[in-house]
C-alpha cells in the first residue's frame, strides 16, 4: 500500500514528460552517480533538475545546462542538521513543483521521500546504493537504519537498488514489494584499454613499462580498506600501487595518517599517491591489476571502469564486488578486512600475467555485458518515465 498526502503538486510540462527532481547527498555523489542519469532523462524529453549540498563538482552539471540546487545536506544522524535539510527540502519541492521526486544514499534518500511525499508529488522514486543495516555498526544504528529504510519504502512508488542482492533484501524483508536491481553502468568507450596510452602515461609517473602496477580508485577512508592493503602490500614487493582518489570534506573517520607514514617509509617510492584526478581513464589503462578491498559496497562503479578497462580485479568478498567479480574468471575475491589473503591474491596476479591478461578479458567482456552505461540508462529512464 502506498501512503500519499494529496496536496496537488504537479508539473506544467508537455504531454509525455516529467518534472523530475533528482536528489543526493554530496556534490560528488551528484557528479559521479546522477549526471549520466540526468543527461538520459533530458534526452528522453523530460525536465531535470537536481539538489544536494553545495560543491565543486557542480560546476559540470551547471555548465551542462542543468540547474542544481543547494541544500543543507549532512552525512549524519543530527536530528538538527536532519530537521534543516528536511525544511529546505519541503520548500524546494513546493517551490518547484515536481511530477517525480528520485532520491539517491540512505539519509538524503530518505529525506527526499518524505519531503515528496509531506508535499502531495505524484510520484516518489528511490535508487538504494547500499543499505546502512548492512553494513558494520551498532546494533542501535543498524536497527534504525532499517526502521527508516521500512518506513521510506511504503511511501516509495519505484524502489531500485543498484546490486540485486539488495533488491531481494528489499522484497524479503518487506521493505518494497517490487524493488528492481537496475545495476550501475559506465560508458565502455571512456573506459577501455588503451595500450597506445600505457608506456606514455607510466612515463608521466615515472614508472617503467616492465614494472607491475596495481591500482586503488576510491575515496581514501577506512572501509575502502586502505589499513590492509598498505600492510598487503609490504609482502608483494614486486609491485607499485597507484592509489587515486581522496577525502570528502563529509567523510567521516580518522585520516589514517600513522598507516600512510608506515607505508610511505617502507614502500618509498613503491606507493604513489595522486590524489583526486580527472584522468581516471587514462591511470587504469596504464596499470595491469585493480584492487577494492572494502568492508562494504553498493555496486561500486570503480570495479565497472577497470573491468570494462580489462584489468583483472581483487576485491572483497562483500555485496556488491561479490555480484561483479567472478572469481579465477575476471580476478579474486578475499575477506574483508584481512591483509594477508589480500597479499597472497595480489602477489598471485602479480607473478602471473598470463592470468592477468586472461581475466582481463574476461572482465571487459562481462562488464560491456552486464555493466554498460546507455543499458543501465535505458532500464532507470523506463521505469521512471
Amino acid at each position: 500500500m502506498i501512503w500519499r498526502r494529496s496536496k496537488g503538486v504537479s508539473g506544467k510540462e508537455a504531454p509525455g514528460s516529467k518534472h523530475i527532481l533528482e536528489i543526493t547527498n554530496v556534490d560528488f555523489a551528484m557528479r559521479q552517480f546522477l549526471h549520466p542519469l540526468m543527461q538520459a532523462l533530458r534526452e528522453a524529453g523530460h525536465h531535470v533538475e537536481g539538489g544536494c549540498a553545495e560543491g565543486p563538482h557542480l560546476a559540470v552539471l551547471r555548465e551542462d545546462g542543468f540547474v542544481v540546487h543547494a541544500l543543507p545536506m549532512a552525512r549524519s544522524f543530527s536530528p538538527i542538521a536532519q530537521i534543516r535539510a528536511f525544511r529546505a527540502l519541503v520548500r524546494l519541492i513546493r517551490q518547484t513543483r515536481p511530477d517525480l521526486v528520485h532520491g539517491h544514499m540512505p539519509i538524503s534518500g530518505f529525506l527526499a521521500r518524505v519531503a515528496g511525499w509531506w508535499c502531495g508529488v505524484p510520484c516518489i522514486a528511490y535508487t538504494c546504493h547500499g543499505f546502512l543495516f548492512n553494513q558494520p555498526g551498532s546494533l542501535k544504528r543498524r536497527v534504525l537504519s532499517f526502521l527508516l529504510e521500512w518506513g521510506a519504502g511504503q511511501i516509495t512508488d519505484r524502489y531500485m537498488t543498484v546490486s540485486r542482492a539488495e533488491a531481494q533484501d528489499a522484497r524479503r524483508l518487506h521493505i518494497h514489494h517490487a524493488a528492481r536491481g537496475i545495476g550501475n553502468g559506465r560508458d565502455p568507450d571512456q573506459y577501455k584499454p588503451a595500450p597506445a596510452l600505457r608506456s606514455f602515461v607510466r612515463k608521466e609517473l615515472g614508472l617503467t613499462d616492465d614494472q607491475v602496477v596495481i591500482i586503488a580508485v576510491s575515496r581514501i577512508v577506512r572501509h575502502k580498506g586502505y589499513p590492509e592493503l598498505l600492510r598487503a602490500m609490504e609482502n608483494v614487493p614486486e609491485a607499485v600501487l597507484l592509489i587515486v582518489g581522496d577525502r570528502l570534506p563529509s567523510d567521516h573517520g580518522d585520516v589514517m595518517a600513522q598507516e600512510f607514514a608506515r607505508a610511505t617509509e617502507i614502500l618509498g617510492p613503491r606507493l604513489l599517491l595522486l590524489g583526486y584526478r580527472e584522468d581516471t581513464p587514462r591511470l587504469l589503462a596504464a596499470a595491469d591489476i585493480f584492487t577494492l578491498p572494502s568492508h562494504f559496497e553498493g555496486l561500486p562503479m570503480s570495479v565497472i571502469e577497470a573491468m570494462l578497462t580489462g584489468l583483472p580485479v581483487v576485491a572483497t568478498n562483500i555485496r556488491g564486488p561479490a555480484e561483479q567479480v567472478v572469481p579465477g574468471e575476471t580476478g579474486l575475491l578475499v575477506p574483508p578486512g584481512l591483509a594477508v589473503p589480500l597479499a597472497g591474491a595480489l602477489t598471485e596476479l602479480v607473478r602471473n600475467p598470463g592470468m592477468r591478461q586472461a581475466m582481463g578479458v574476461a572482465a571487459r567482456e562481462r562488464a560491456l555485458a552486464l555493466y554498460d552505461q546507455k543499458d543501465v540508462l535505458k532500464r532507470v529512464v523506463e521505469i521512471l518515465g
